[in-house]
C-alpha cells in the first residue's frame, strides 16, 4: 500500500486497520491479507496465537453464528510515524450466537502495530467468553450486558 506524503502517517494507520477489520467482517481474508505484513503475529481472545486473518475467520465460525464490530473509536497513540504506529479500534460486537440467539453490546478492544503501511502485530480482547460463561449457567449476569447475552 502506497503512503501518500501529504497524509499524515497516523491517519494512513488507521485507515489501514479499518479497511483490514471491514474486509475480516465480510468475511473476506484473502482481501484482509494483503494489510499485513508475512510475519504477522496475532494474539486473539483468550491468548490464542494466529499467523493469518483467516484463523481469526476460522475461529469465529465456531464461536457465532455471524459476529460484526461496531466502531467507537480508531485511536493511533501519538508519536506515530509511517516507519511505526500503535492504533487501537474499540467498540462493540453484535451478532448471533451458534444457536440463531442476538447479541449486541459486547465489548471489544483490538491493537494494531502498522509498520511501513502493513499490520505486524494483532492483539484482540473482548467479552464473548464472560458472556458465554453467563449464558452456560457458570457465571451471574450483570448490568447492561446486552440483549440477549
Amino acid at each position: 500500500m502506497q503512503q501518500s506524503t501529504t497524509t499524515p502517517p497516523h491517519q494512513s494507520a488507521g485507515a489501514i486497520v479499518e479497511e483490514f477489520l471491514r474486509l475480516v467482517m465480510i468475511p473476506d481474508p484473502v482481501a484482509a491479507s494483503r494489510f499485513v505484513a508475512p510475519d504477522l503475529a496475532i494474539r486473539f481472545t483468550g491468548g490464542r496465537p494466529m499467523r493469518q486473518p483467516a484463523e481469526c475467520s476460522a475461529f469465529n465460525a465456531t464461536r457465532y453464528a455471524w459476529v460484526k464490530k461496531k466502531f467507537e473509536s480508531t485511536d493511533v497513540v501519538a508519536g506515530a510515524t509511517h516507519e511505526e504506529a500503535v492504533v487501537y479500534n474499540t467498540g462493540t460486537l453484535y451478532g448471533a450466537w451458534p444457536d440463531g440467539t442476538p447479541f449486541e453490546g459486547n465489548r471489544y478492544v483490538d491493537r494494531y502495530v502498522v509498520r511501513n503501511g502493513l499490520i505486524v502485530q494483532m492483539d484482540v480482547w473482548n467479552d464473548s467468553a464472560e458472556w458465554l460463561l453467563v449464558r452456560a449457567g457458570l457465571a451471574a449476569p450483570w448490568a447492561n450486558q446486552g440483549a440477549d447475552a
